[in-house]
């Protein structure tokens, strides 16, 4: 039930907080002559995080002669993805609860249901690790490329140290720091399920046969050969083989007892 629940919720924010980022930084750059100066550069840039196309243009502080920039990195392969992964994970969670709940017959006929939801659990459990951990590289690599002090370093005029570069506003990253916490939970989710999938499967039931089968067969076998209550006379006492208890009778016959009955000696005293 927590799968079905929370499994497309947490998808949804995993996607969401990526694939729909957008950023962006604002630099400043202040020239000995202040004609040359600008106070105001924006450079924006998205998802998927290509930010070798994301160009923008800056004073060389040698007249109103400008620069044509571009900021540094790739990083769109790691985010495109991740998105992919979570909406696919999206799609077939949906589609997993809907049988779940109205198909459950069907689910369960010839055991194909449980096998190939534990397969495709497994495989979701994997590429959810796999995607959450190259994106929080990728993460780490957009945050340096986007630095407002390394963008600062492309410019020709903050070369000049009778320049001055400073940054007025740095991109926000947290709704990607979120999409990556909700990664690593989908993983969790995923996994955590795979033992809940797998109790479905035949795999599971045919594991468990065979200690109940070796159960009944010990208990079998102490019926069989274990201990008779017909062994003890009905008096409650023991019946010896080869034994006799003798007895003297009023006539001074000496009469002994034997489990066939008792047998007379006819010797007199």
């Amino acid at each position: 039930m927590c799968m079905v629940i929370f499994a497309p919720l947490f998808a949804i924010f995993a996607f969401a907080t990526c694939g729909g980022y957008s950023g962006g930084l604002r630099l400043r750059v202040d020239c000995i002559n202040k004609s040359d100066s600008d106070l105001s550069i924006d450079i924006a840039f998205a998802y998927p995080f290509r930010l070798y196309q994301v160009n923008f243009d800056a004073p060389t502080c040698e007249g109103k002669r400008r620069e044509k920039l571009s900021l540094i990195g790739d990083f769109s392969s790691s985010a495109e993805f991740f998105v992919t992964i979570a909406v696919f994970a999206f799609l077939y969670s949906l589609a997993a609860t809907v049988v779940y709940i109205f198909f459950q017959n069907k689910y369960r006929e010839n055991n194909r249901g449980p096998l190939i939801d534990f397969i495709v659990t497994v495989v979701f459990s994997f590429m959810w690790l796999v995607g959450s951990s190259a994106w929080a590289k990728g993460l780490s690599d957009v945050k340096v490329a986007t630095d407002p002090d390394e963008v600062l370093l492309l410019m020709s005029a903050c070369k000049q140290q009778s320049n001055k570069c400073m940054p007025v506003r740095s991109p926000v990253m947290s709704s990607l720091n979120t999409s990556v916490v909700f990664g690593f939970l989908n993983f969790i989710l995923w996994a955590g399920n795979i033992w809940f999938v797998f109790k479905e499967t035949g795999w599971h039931s045919s594991g468990t046969r065979y200690p109940q089968e070796t159960m009944e067969k010990q208990s079998s076998s102490y019926n069989q050969g274990g201990y008779n209550q017909d062994s003890y006379g009905p008096s409650g006492g023991y019946n010896q083989q080869g034994g006799s208890f003798g007895q003297v009778g009023e006539l001074g016959q000496q009469q002994s007892f034997s489990p066939s009955g008792p047998t007379s000696f006819a010797n007199q005293i």
